[in-house]
């Protein structure tokens, strides 16, 4: 085993920060068996200095994270701080000074992932970020390694756990969406302000990175079509029980039939209960992939949390620390196919759509000759009427997202239909 130690930054030290830096020192001997070296924590870059950080030496604690990654002797940034800047600039300069970096930060390399690699290639150096997706569930790196040499045709996933943990205890107890929200921000799975959650910002970045990696294509932030979760109510979840489903919020990435293009796709949907994803429950995370060779693949765990996400991160730390030592790296972006990412519009599903109308005779009429027009097919109906007033449930069978649109704002110009209650994908059949 080589004696001197290969020196890591810590750039960041909250929940997942510290979690790194008590692993690295707990697991010190056994981290530098299955490495060939030890690995020392050389600096820890913070924005409040003042605060005691249990195991931590005051000694390697800086508020000057850009003099810590341009020392010259770090062999490996770990970067926890998250957001854009000055994440990015920090990663750049790691790599010009001569580190490789691992990396947690979903929303930057959704933004910049290809600017990252191509440095990262510039300067002979790693960039791993396992744990940006799915906390602890191995997924980055089987995707980019051990099913490299089958075509992937379809991710799809449950990759936040603050909205499912909210979408379950809808679905088990009855409670509304702010009720829910309310627990989950009382047991720290929601922040202060849950919008990246519950808006599906967090799961966007998340997917763009998973069907870059896929479907070896650029894929970013700004490609994936996005829909949150706050619209969705109790009624829809008595929808969705009637047709045997649930409802969880999903990140679909998805390989065209023709295999010539690729969509990217965050919003709510209705799954059937006999599908895995479907016992999901509280604030885990699971991922399905599908592909030629391997056929179905499902991953689950922990999505969140301190441990979870520092496990993944160590194990990146891990093999970058291997390749350093024997003078390799490890495999980098992947963009040779470059398909071209098509709009929401050319994405074809199934639909459950809930109307307001009156009750009189002649509306299902009116409404399934609109369906028609636009060459949206009807799979079943659902209607419920009383004193004058009438809910009409529709599920479609597949169809694009544009003719259902289009059939929509038809809708709602009849003068039989009052309202359109909700609109929700049918996924997993």
């Amino acid at each position: 085993m080589r004696t001197r130690p290969l020196k890591v930054a810590l750039l960041g030290c909250g929940v997942v920060g510290s979690e790194v830096a008590r692993i690295m020192t707990t697991h010190a001997d056994d981290l530098a068996a299955r490495i060939g070296a030890p690995v020392e924590l050389a600096g820890v870059a913070v924005r409040r200095p003042s605060k005691v950080r249990e195991g931590i030496s005051a000694d390697l604690v800086t508020t000057d994270a850009t003099a810590l990654v341009k020392r010259g002797d770090i062999d490996v940034v770990v970067e926890v701080i998250g957001g854009i800047e000055p994440a990015r600039t920090l990663i750049t300069t790691a790599f010009e000074h001569g580190a490789s970096v691992v990396s947690a930060n979903k929303a930057l390399l959704a933004q910049d992932g290809a600017a990252l690699h191509a440095a990262a290639e510039e300067h002979g150096r790693d960039l791993y970020y396992e744990a940006a997706v799915a906390g602890a569930i191995p997924l980055i790196r089987p995707l980019r390694e051990s099913l490299a040499g089958d075509k992937v045709n379809r991710v799809l996933g449950i990759v936040n756990g603050t909205t499912n943990f909210i979408l379950d205890k809808m679905d088990s107890t009855g409670a509304g969406y702010q009720e829910a929200l309310d627990e989950a921000t009382a047991l720290g799975y929601a922040e202060a302000d849950p919008t990246a959650d519950v808006e599906g910002f967090d799961a966007a970045a998340k997917a763009a990175i998973l069907a870059g990696i896929a479907f070896h294509t650029r894929v970013r932030l700004d490609d994936v079509y996005r829909e949150g979760m706050t619209e969705v109510t109790a009624a829809d979840f008595a929808s969705a029980r009637e047709m045997g489903c649930t409802i969880k919020l999903l990140a679909i990435c998805e390989r065209a039939a023709d295999g010539e293009s690729v969509t990217a796709r965050v919003h709510p949907a209705m799954i059937p209960l006999s599908h895995p994803l479907a016992s999901v429950r509280g604030a885990y995370n699971a991922v399905f992939v599908e592909s030629d060779a391997s056929g179905q693949l499902m991953f689950y765990g922990p999505g969140a949390g301190g441990a979870p996400t520092a496990s993944a991160v160590l194990g990146d730390l891990v093999a970058v620390c291997r390749n350093r030592l024997s003078g390799a790296t490890g495999p980098g972006e992947s963009a040779y196919a470059q398909l071209p990412v098509s709009p929401m519009g050319e994405v074809v599903t199934c639909y459950h759509i809930s109307l307001d109308v009156a009750d009189k005779p002649g509306v299902l009429a009116q409404v399934a000759t609109v369906f028609a027009e636009h060459g949206v097919s009807i799979d079943t109906v659902r209607q419920q009427g009383k004193d004058g007033e009438a809910s009409l449930v529709v599920v479609t069978h597949r169809a694009s997202d544009a003719a259902l649109s289009g059939t929509v704002e038809a809708l709602r110009k009849l003068d039989t239909v009052r309202g359109v209650a909700s609109i929700m994908r049918v996924e997993g059949e």
